[in-house]
Protein backbone atom coordinates (compact mmCIF):
# COMPACT_ATOMS: atom_id res chain seq x y z
CA UNK A 1 0.00 0.00 0.00
CA UNK A 2 1.16 3.51 -0.70
CA UNK A 3 -0.01 6.30 1.51
CA UNK A 4 1.27 9.39 3.25
CA UNK A 5 2.39 8.54 6.82
CA UNK A 6 0.44 10.48 9.41
CA UNK A 7 3.27 10.53 11.95
CA UNK A 8 6.09 12.10 9.96
CA UNK A 9 8.46 14.41 11.82
CA UNK A 10 7.03 17.43 9.99
CA UNK A 11 3.78 17.02 11.95
CA UNK A 12 5.41 17.62 15.34
CA UNK A 13 6.23 21.34 15.08
CA UNK A 14 9.99 20.98 15.45
CA UNK A 15 9.82 18.03 17.84
CA UNK A 16 10.26 14.33 17.20
CA UNK A 17 8.93 11.09 18.62
CA UNK A 18 11.30 8.98 20.68
CA UNK A 19 10.69 5.59 22.25
CA UNK A 20 12.53 4.77 25.49
CA UNK A 21 12.51 1.53 27.48
CA UNK A 22 14.27 0.17 30.56
CA UNK A 23 15.33 -3.42 30.00
CA UNK A 24 14.52 -5.92 32.77
CA UNK A 25 12.02 -3.63 34.44
CA UNK A 26 8.62 -5.10 33.79
CA UNK A 27 6.87 -2.41 35.80
CA UNK A 28 6.88 -0.65 32.44
CA UNK A 29 5.31 -3.07 29.96
CA UNK A 30 6.13 -1.12 26.81
CA UNK A 31 8.48 1.66 25.73
CA UNK A 32 7.52 5.19 26.64
CA UNK A 33 6.73 7.32 23.61
CA UNK A 34 8.01 10.84 24.05
CA UNK A 35 7.62 14.00 22.00
CA UNK A 36 10.90 15.88 22.44
CA UNK A 37 13.00 18.50 20.73
CA UNK A 38 15.96 17.19 18.74
CA UNK A 39 17.95 20.03 20.36
CA UNK A 40 17.36 18.62 23.86
CA UNK A 41 20.68 17.67 25.46
CA UNK A 42 20.93 13.99 26.36
CA UNK A 43 21.47 14.97 30.00
CA UNK A 44 18.22 16.95 29.93
CA UNK A 45 16.40 13.98 28.42
CA UNK A 46 17.56 11.84 31.33
CA UNK A 47 17.09 14.42 34.10
CA UNK A 48 13.82 16.07 33.09
CA UNK A 49 12.03 13.36 31.12
CA UNK A 50 13.25 9.81 31.83
CA UNK A 51 13.96 10.12 35.58
CA UNK A 52 10.45 11.35 36.41
CA UNK A 53 8.88 8.64 34.23
CA UNK A 54 10.72 5.79 35.95
CA UNK A 55 10.65 7.26 39.49
CA UNK A 56 7.96 4.81 40.65
CA UNK A 57 10.28 1.84 40.12
CA UNK A 58 11.99 0.73 43.36
CA UNK A 59 15.38 0.73 41.59
CA UNK A 60 15.06 4.24 40.14
CA UNK A 61 16.93 6.07 42.89
CA UNK A 62 19.90 3.71 42.52
CA UNK A 63 20.46 4.19 38.79
CA UNK A 64 23.87 5.50 37.83
CA UNK A 65 22.89 7.11 34.54
CA UNK A 66 26.47 7.55 33.35
CA UNK A 67 27.11 3.82 33.85
CA UNK A 68 23.84 2.69 32.24
CA UNK A 69 24.23 0.59 29.11
CA UNK A 70 22.41 2.25 26.22
CA UNK A 71 21.18 0.51 23.06
CA UNK A 72 20.01 2.28 19.90
CA UNK A 73 18.84 0.36 16.87
CA UNK A 74 19.79 -2.91 18.56
CA UNK A 75 23.43 -1.81 18.88
CA UNK A 76 25.42 -0.54 21.85
CA UNK A 77 25.21 3.24 22.02
CA UNK A 78 27.43 5.63 23.98
CA UNK A 79 25.57 8.93 24.22
CA UNK A 80 27.39 12.16 24.86
CA UNK A 81 25.33 13.62 27.73
CA UNK A 82 26.43 17.17 26.87
CA UNK A 83 25.25 17.02 23.26
CA UNK A 84 21.79 17.20 21.75
CA UNK A 85 19.72 14.24 20.65
CA UNK A 86 20.35 15.28 17.05
CA UNK A 87 24.11 15.51 17.62
CA UNK A 88 23.98 12.04 19.19
CA UNK A 89 22.30 10.70 16.05
CA UNK A 90 18.96 10.14 17.77
CA UNK A 91 16.22 10.70 15.22
CA UNK A 92 12.45 10.64 14.80
CA UNK A 93 10.85 7.40 16.04
CA UNK A 94 14.15 5.91 17.23
CA UNK A 95 14.06 3.42 20.12
CA UNK A 96 16.53 3.93 22.97
CA UNK A 97 16.84 1.13 25.49
CA UNK A 98 18.91 1.21 28.63
CA UNK A 99 20.12 -1.47 30.97
CA UNK A 100 21.21 -1.13 34.56
CA UNK A 101 23.19 -4.27 35.47
CA UNK A 102 22.41 -5.40 38.99
CA UNK A 103 19.10 -3.52 39.04
CA UNK A 104 16.40 -5.79 37.67
CA UNK A 105 13.18 -4.91 39.50
CA UNK A 106 10.20 -7.17 38.96
CA UNK A 107 12.07 -9.54 36.67
CA UNK A 108 12.85 -12.19 39.21
CA UNK A 109 15.63 -14.57 38.46
CA UNK A 110 15.90 -17.32 35.89
CA UNK A 111 16.00 -20.87 37.19
CA UNK A 112 19.51 -22.28 37.55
Amino acid sequence: YRFEPVDGVERYHGNQLLYVSWDHHLMFAAPFILCVSPTLRFSELVDTVIRPLVAADPDAAQVDWLAAEWIKGGQPFAPDFGRSLKDNGVGHKDLLRFRTPGLNTLCGTAPA
